[in-house]
């Protein structure tokens, strides 16, 4: 499992209408993606408190294959087309996992990215965060949930979508317009070496 996200920061003045009529009218275009797992549409919106308007997809993917076909196609190219080339965020899955809410559509999504201490093990680092991504898949409300790591910053991440508002504690929280999963069941749950 691959996890990728890029964020398009928007003027305060935005019309997030527009972000909204985007996905309603091409978000079907990634419904049976070869490769991917799952793509949240993700957005924040300062209208509703957030501190910026940003679009920010979020995707986990099932094969390499996949995620290659989309940034190097013409998919990641209508970002590029519309916004310009934002910067992708890739981390290597460590672990996903299923929530007891699975069945339900998520509405809200929360990400928390925090740095390995330059003197801690980093196998130690993300055995703790699979642990405690455990402890998160009992969480009434999650729908699905991963941890990821970029070794390129040494970046944990912790991503999970829920069927109704996120904990408080749990990080940057995005609104959920729409979920394209083609491939979620071929999305390996558990922790992701062994």
């Amino acid at each position: 499992m691959q996890a990728t996200q890029y964020e398009i920061t928007l003027p305060a003045d935005y019309d997030m209408g527009v972000i909204r009529h985007r996905v309603a009218t091409r978000g079907h275009l990634l419904d049976d993606f070869p490769g991917l797992g799952l793509k949240a549409y993700l957005v924040r919106e300062r209208s509703a408190g957030a501190p910026v308007n940003q679009y920010a997809p979020f995707y986990l993917w099932a094969a390499p294959e996949g995620m290659n076909a989309f940034f190097w196609g013409p998919g990641f190219q209508g970002i590029v087309d519309d916004f310009g080339r934002p910067r992708v965020l890739h981390w290597a899955g460590a672990a996903y996992g299923e929530g007891p809410a699975a069945d339900a559509a998520p509405r809200y999504a929360a990400r928390r990215r925090e740095r390995i201490d330059a003197d801690a093990p980093p196998g130690d680092a993300v055995a703790r965060a699979v642990e405690a991504h455990g402890r998160l898949l009992r969480e009434d409300g999650l729908v699905a949930a991963a941890v990821a790591v970029d070794p390129s910053r040494w970046e944990l991440l912790t991503f999970g979508l829920w069927a109704g508002p996120a904990p408080g504690d749990a990080g940057d929280v995005f609104r959920v317009l729409r979920l394209s999963q083609p491939g979620r069941a071929a999305l390996r749950h558990g922790r992701h070496w062994d």
